[in-house]
């Protein structure tokens, strides 16, 4: 089978080939670095990034560019209410964003540009857009005319007048339409600004994006990647003002959008306040369980988040490293199964695919063969290769945070519940054992006391 993507400008699954037979381009919308992200910004990286080791499988290497955005608006508040420069808040959270991708196993992009290395590339690219027509200066803004480009909407397929009332547009005096949108404004002194011939000032948000996807992948890539909620109006934009600067070409051949996350049954949104922040998340759980809580429903479907999946999460890889620790006398090389790599071609099937590997487990826990657990350990190591799960040791899986003050603390409920069966308090005593157990750590009653190991 042939790899096949769903392509959200179609609306229709299509097989996928690279415009460049040994070397597909892939963008992925990055950070906006002004704060922590929630574990819904997490969701595209870490899926894309399956699919761009799934690219480099088929193809033989990927040029893939994952940016940073790095002058905003909410940059500019945060830096003024936290009394520090733009960089201060940028640097931090820039480096806290690549802290926490790695921790969940995403890897690098090979390209990761900033909007404000690419000024000169923005500016230019307005200028164009400027000469064809298809902008306008007014009042130290710069603006894109929607009018001028017939096939506005086509990505989001939404009718002008739909779209119309659905865009957060400022709707200003210098626009001719309302639905016109910003690619150079105006900075005062206190706001980071650069020399244009329109006057100091920065770019908006959405011409940043195709400045730096031409700068590195070139005017058509094959795959454009984010979240739906990028949609509209960001992804609109972005085809519209590189396809009326590139001469009407293809801006990305491939459109993938994956589902937002929900929380208590609402989207995660930072302006509802219903987030979960990977920061904080990665201190509370295993950061392999977040990944594997990520992969577990298709890309394109909404995701509820809950501790429940995390814990559900948590203890199927419990299974899995038990399974891969009861195989540690057998001698396997990795090999990623077929089974895996048919469910990724299938538009990127992360649910059967860890279907697969649970079933591999299963057979695994099984055989008695030396021959078929040789085959179902690699089998094993291979379907988490491709997933990005299970590439630490069984011991480090299940020795994650132990420590000498977590030791006590076992201990102190192991003597709880041994007062708690004295007492005949046996409800108390049985909640403990259970809680322990959900921790992984199991109790055996001796003749010489209670003993207790980590699963």
């Amino acid at each position: 089978m042939s790899l096949q993507l769903f392509n959200t400008l179609s609306r229709t699954v299509e097989p996928f080939a690279p415009l460049e037979p040994t070397c597909p381009t892939l963008y992925v919308c990055g950070p906006t670095v002004y704060n922590y992200v929630h574990i819904g910004n997490a969701r595209g990286p870490v899926v894309f990034g399956v699919l761009a080791q799934l690219l480099r499988r088929r193809f033989g290497n990927l040029r893939y560019a994952r940016n940073i955005t790095d002058v905003d608006d909410k940059i500019n508040t945060a830096a003024a209410e936290q009394g520090v420069p733009i960089s201060t808040i940028t640097d931090k959270f820039a480096a806290a964003y690549r802290a926490d991708m790695a921790a969940l196993g995403v890897v690098p992009p090979d390209i990761e540009p900033e909007a404000t290395a690419h000024i000169p590339q923005i500016i230019t690219m307005i200028e164009s857009l400027i000469d064809g027509g298809h902008a306008y200066a007014a009042e130290g803004h710069v603006l894109f005319s929607v009018s001028s480009f017939a096939k506005y909407g086509q990505l989001s397929g939404r009718d002008p007048e739909e779209m119309l009332a659905g865009a957060r547009v400022d709707v200003a005096p210098y626009k001719r339409d309302a639905g016109d949108f910003v690619l150079w404004k105006p900075s005062i002194d206190a706001l980071p600004g650069w020399e244009s011939p329109w006057g100091r000032g920065r770019p908006g948000w959405h011409i940043e994006c195709s400045a730096m996807a031409a700068a590195h992948l070139g005017e058509t890539i094959d795959i454009h990647a984010g979240g739906v909620d990028l949609q509209f109006p960001h992804h609109e934009n972005e085809v519209a003002q590189s396809e009326c600067a590139h001469g009407g070409r293809t801006f990305a051949r491939f459109w993938m959008h994956n589902g937002m996350l929900n929380f208590g049954g609402t989207k995660m949104s930072k302006s509802i306040g219903n987030i979960e922040r990977v920061h904080d998340l990665l201190q509370q759980h295993p950061p392999e369980a977040l990944r594997y809580a990520l992969l577990s429903a298709h890309y394109r479907q909404p995701l509820e988040w809950s501790d429940g999946l995390i814990e559900q999460s948590v203890r199927t890889l419990d299974r899995l490293y038990g399974t891969l620790r009861d195989l540690a006398d057998v001698e396997a090389e990795t090999r990623i199964p077929a089974s895996i790599e048919a469910a990724l071609d299938d538009d990127l099937n992360t649910p059967q695919a860890l279907a697969e590997v649970a079933r591999i487990a299963g057979e695994a826990r099984k055989a008695d063969e030396g021959q078929d657990r040789e085959t179902l350990k690699s089998q094993l190591l291979g379907a988490g290769l491709a997933l990005g799960l299970l590439q630490q040791s069984p011991s480090a899986w299940f020795n994650r945070g132990t420590s000498s003050d977590d030791d006590a603390r076992i201990q102190a409920l192991v003597e709880e519940r041994s007062t708690a069966k004295a007492a005949r308090d046996f409800t108390r005593a049985d909640a403990i054992r259970q809680q322990l157990a959900d921790e992984g750590v199991l109790l055996e009653d001796t003749a010489q006391g209670v003993r207790w190991k980590r699963a």
